[in-house]
């Protein structure tokens, strides 16, 4: 045995400060280090001041005493915005959905699953121990020389070999792979954050909407029940009319054919709010038969008189989809940096340290202590172009993010635009339809004076009564319109969705 071997055995602490000498130099090489690829850059915000070709006005009037509505520009957006509309019905049903709904409880676990992989991802960056412990008992083949000379097989000798130690291996990530693969990993994790801040925009979006529909139905059906009981007090004066011979039959005949074609439109209206209520019950995370939605009353429903409006700017920095679609940029970056890391050598670095020995009693001697150092370097030559086809892909991926986030900027640009406008129409039409069903209403009270006198025909009267009828229906429809719309610019401005789910490592948009 050589003197060095010797002095080593008499020195175990030596193998210690050799290892941590190597994997000292290891960490230097990785704090010095150079990391690869691009550094992500957020896109720029725009530097538009409005969503429209001509301004929305600011205050949207209506005549006829119906309410108006101002715009606040930079008003904040309340994080329960639903409850703007004074309806306790609507605020009970939107905390039910935000609670059981199950397509928000597998947001917030796949939210949680991408945490976890920012973690695993994260560990690449330490190096890695692992505890070894080995027991072998062998019996080899043995030949020995009998007294004749003749070599024959012989009892070959049992032994055991017992061994326990450490290994530490260290990759050193000189070019930054393992950082990029961790960015990646972290705006995978963001982008899932604001999947499920998206969820849950939606779910309170669709549900506030949902509860709009069925009390606007609800009204629908009301309107066209007494549409009916008036057809019913048509059908009633024209057969007195016909009792009294001042008519022909064929006026009762239609007559009660507009009764009955009255009627034919009730259960179309039903089957709507039947089909309303049953996705509300989902969206609260009950089958139908399980969970009845209430019977909303669109007089219950409180037009805001104050409407938030984000500068797009702004708009850019709290929409849960456009920073979704900014995440899958960042991480689509970071993988540019993790194919560009695969070109260039891999260095690891690896240290065994442990005690073996053939009995048991003596296997934690110092003299049966061993150790291994080791640095490998892995650097590619020829992969048949393989690596660069992979950088050259995650090039062509990230533009497509790029565009991709480019088209969701201008689709959320479009959608607050579209509700803008819709809320201005919908006050000019609010005023008319308003008007047009006072109108109708005078008419055909006059129409039925005018009838039981005989001093009109029954089409007047009947035309007089389906003009009503249009009217008042559509009169329902342009309320609950306003007040869908109202509640679709909540959705459109992304709802205050931050205040409830805040991110971690940025400030709220607000």
């Amino acid at each position: 045995m050589s003197s060095r071997g010797t002095e080593d055995n008499a020195r175990p602490d030596l193998a210690y400060r050799r290892a941590a000498r190597i994997f000292s130099m290891g960490l230097c090489m990785a704090v010095a280090a150079c990391t690869v690829g691009p550094d992500f850059e957020r896109p720029a915000q725009p530097h538009l001041k409005r969503y429209t070709e001509n301004p929305v006005p600011r205050r949207l009037v209506a005549t006829m005493g119906e309410p108006a509505q101002r715009i606040e520009v930079g008003k904040r957006i309340s994080a329960q915005w639903w409850e703007l509309f004074r309806s306790p019905e609507l605020t009970s049903v939107v905390h039910q959905a935000i609670r059981e709904n199950k397509t928000l409880l597998a947001a917030r676990a796949t939210l949680a699953a991408a945490e976890e992989e920012v973690a695993a991802a994260r560990g690449g960056l330490y190096p890695q121990i692992e505890a070894l412990a080995n027991a072998d008992r062998t019996r080899s083949s043995h030949l020995q020389t009998n007294a004749t000379g003749i070599s024959v097989p012989g009892e070959a000798p049992i032994s055991n070999l017992y061994s326990v130690g450490a290994t530490v291996s260290y990759a050193t990530d000189v070019f930054g792979g393992t950082k990029r693969k961790v960015e990646q990993q972290q705006a995978l994790a963001d982008f899932q954050r604001y999947q499920l801040a998206a969820a849950y925009l939606t779910l309170t979006g669709n549900a506030v909407t949902d509860a709009i529909t069925i009390a606007s139905i609800n009204a629908q059906i009301e309107a066209t029940q007494d549409v009916i009981t008036g057809d019913q007090q048509t059908l009633s004066l024209v057969r007195q009319a016909f009792d009294a011979g001042k008519v022909a039959r064929a006026d009762v005949l239609t007559a009660e054919t507009q009764l009955a074609s009255d009627e034919t439109t009730l259960p179309a209206l039903r089957q709507q709010v039947s089909t309303v209520r049953h996705a509300l019950a989902t969206l609260t995370g009950h089958a139908p038969a399980t969970w009845a939605a209430p019977s909303f009353k669109l007089e219950r429903f409180s037009l805001p008189r104050e409407l938030p409006l984000t500068l797009p700017s702004r708009l850019v920095r709290q929409r849960p989809d456009i920073l979704a679609a900014e995440a899958q940029l960042h991480a689509d970056s970071a993988a540019i940096g993790v194919a560009t890391a695969q070109l260039f050598p891999s260095i690891t670095l690896s240290a065994t340290l442990g005690q073996e020995s053939l009995r048991t009693g003596t296997l934690f001697n110092t003299a049966n202590q061993f150790w291994n150092l080791s640095g490998q370097i892995l650097a590619p030559i020829f992969e048949g172009g393989t690596l660069y086809a992979q950088r050259r892909a995650a090039i062509d991926t990230y533009k497509a993010s790029l565009a991709t986030y480019e088209q969701t900027v201008l689709d959320s640009f479009q959608q607050v635009a579209d509700t803008l406008k819709a809320l201005q129409h919908d006050a000019e039409l609010i005023g008319a339809q308003r008007l047009l069903l006072d109108t109708a209403s005078e008419s055909l009270k006059l129409q039925r004076i005018s009838y039981a006198a005989g001093k009109t025909t029954l089409l007047n009267l009947i035309d007089a009564e389906r003009v009503y009828q249009q009217a008042r229906i559509a009169f329902v429809r342009s309320q609950a319109q306003r007040v869908r719309d109202s509640a679709q610019l909540f959705v459109a401005l992304g709802g205050g969705w931050w205040q409830v789910l805040p991110e971690p490592d940025r400030p709220s948009p607000n």
